[in-house]
Parts: C-alpha cells; structure tokens; sequence
C-alpha cells in the first residue's frame, strides 16, 4: 500500500523552497552564457572574462589536457584551449560545472542511487548526440546534445532530496503497476519530475532548449516547434537508455508506445541505436571521466 504524503500543497511549497534556497549560477556562468549566445562571440572574449575565474579556468584547461581529447601537445594558454575545445564546448563545460556541483553531491541522492543516475544521464547524453551526429547535426551543435541528455532529469534531484519515503513509494509504486515512473510521481506528488524540472530551468533561467528537454522530454509534442529535434532525441535516447538498462534513474517500464513514436519521428531504426551500442558504453566511460572532472565526488 502507497502512503501518500500530507497535502499536494505541502510537497509543492516544499519543492519550491528548496529550489528557491538553491544558489543561483555565478557571475562568471551568467556571463559566459550571455556572450556565448552572442553571434559574433570570439575566444578572446570568452578568455577576458574565464580569466577572471580561477575555478573554471582551472577546469577548462584540465579538460582540454585529459584523456578524454588526448591532444598531443599540452595546452597551458587559456585563449588556446578555448580554440581547440570551440566556444560551445566552453560554454556546456561552465554550463555542466556550475549545475552538477550544486546538485550532484551525495546528499542529493537519498531515494535513488547517485552513481546510476549519472550513469543513466550520461547514456543518455552520449547516447542522443550520436543519434544527432546520425541525423546529420554539425558537430558544434552535437555538444548540445549531450548536455541536454545529460542534465535532462534534473527535476528528479529535489523529489527525492525532500520527500526520499515518499519517492520510494512512487519507484515501489512504478514497479508494481509496471507503469512509467514520471506517471507514478504524478500519482504520489500531483507533480512529476519534467514539472520540477521546470521550476530549476526558471530559477537558473536556462536556455529554452535545455529548458524544454528539462519539461518536456517525456512529451515531445509540447516542446516548442525550433527545438522539437533536440528534446525528440534526448526523448528517445532516454527511452533507449532505459531499455538497455545503462544506469538507472527509477524508469523500469518505459512505453513502447513512446518508442515506436520517437523512432518514427526522428526517423532511425531501432537497429542504429543498437549497432553503435558497444561505441557509446566506451562513449559513457569517456563521460565518466568527463563529470569526473567538474565533479567535486568520483562515479564509480
């Protein structure tokens, strides 16, 4: 039997209050962004005001020197780094730091397992833009693939923090009715996670692809139309990720129904995914490492 918690407004102002007492992104991330969105944005920009920044200097210049790009040379000027990597990449590395470090700490996770939630995220991030690198998206667009699948289950973080009883009920709940886990949070809470997940998009006044991906990647169709490919590939690399089950953030009955769909309108075959399965496991520990880095904790 489901206990259900005191009041729906209860748990909503409880939610709220967390995310209200979240810190906000810093100056640096604001401004980052700001210019990163700017057409003409050159790397001698991005290094005046990443300069200013000791942490996320530090950061992209261990970045560009790990295994994860295995440059050949060592790249010691911060101008230089930002060359190589490409102003997006900077812009998702200052992006990723800023939201995983404030979310991503042990005491996040007291429902659900911190090591299969990233795993998961991570799957789902790679796992999408090699769906995008399929469909033929520029590969300075493909980082945006990845950060979205990455951070798309956010809204999951604060459910579980506040009300860890309760989100056990509705993983207890998802595994006994074999139903979606986002049906069952809506059953325990009155909201689910895309619906939180919006809130901490409003709070950090998110980009609005990574705001849709965030609300709307359990329902595509009401994302707007400019970014309706992205939130449909996080949608179905989520589905997929779930199937294989890589990680895991409580999802152990995804729709079929959502697959076909999602199949259909991206326009791949179920085969795809699964002929570049081995690449993205290589591809999810590459990740790892990659959160490794702008994680202040270790996923095993």
């Amino acid at each position: 039997m489901i206990e259900v918690p005191e009041t729906r407004e209860y748990q909503l102002k409880k939610i709220q209050n967390y995310i209200y007492r979240m810190p906000s992104l810093s100056t640096t991330v604001t401004k980052v962004l700001d210019i990163c969105n700017r057409p003409s944005t050159s790397p001698n920009d991005l290094n005046q005001v990443i300069s200013l920044d000791p942490v996320l200097t530090g950061q992209v210049l261990r970045l560009i020197n790990s295994a994860y790009y295995s440059l050949l040379h060592r790249a010691t000027s911060l101008t230089r780094a930002i060359i190589l990597l490409g102003v997006n990449t900077v812009k998702n590395l200052a992006l990723s730091t800023a939201i995983l470090n404030s979310l991503s700490g042990k005491k996040s996770f007291r429902a659900l397992s911190v090591n299969d939630f990233w795993t998961h995220s991570i799957c789902v991030g790679v796992t999408a833009r090699s769906i995008a690198a399929r469909k033929g998206v520029s590969l300075a667009e493909q980082g945006e693939y990845f950060v979205a699948g990455l951070l798309h289950d956010l809204g999951k973080i604060p459910l579980n923090n506040r009300f860890p009883k309760d989100y056990l009920g509705a993983l207890e709940l998802a595994k006994n009715r074999k139903i979606p886990l986002n049906q069952a949070e809506t059953i325990v809470f009155g909201v689910d996670h895309g619906t939180v997940g919006e809130m901490i998009a409003q709070k950090w006044q998110l980009s609005p692809n990574i705001y849709d991906c965030l609300c709307h990647h359990h329902n595509p169709g009401k994302t707007r139309p400019e970014n309706r490919r992205l939130v449909e590939i996080v949608a179905l690399a989520n589905v997929y990720a779930n199937f294989m089950r890589v990680g895991s953030s409580g999802n152990c009955f995804p729709e079929q129904s959502m697959l076909d769909d999602l199949l259909d309108r991206v326009g791949i075959e179920w085969s795809a995914l699964t002929d570049f399965h081995e690449s993205s496991l290589k591809e999810i520990e590459r990740g790892k490492a990659f959160l490794q880095m702008i994680r202040k904790r270790k996923i095993s």
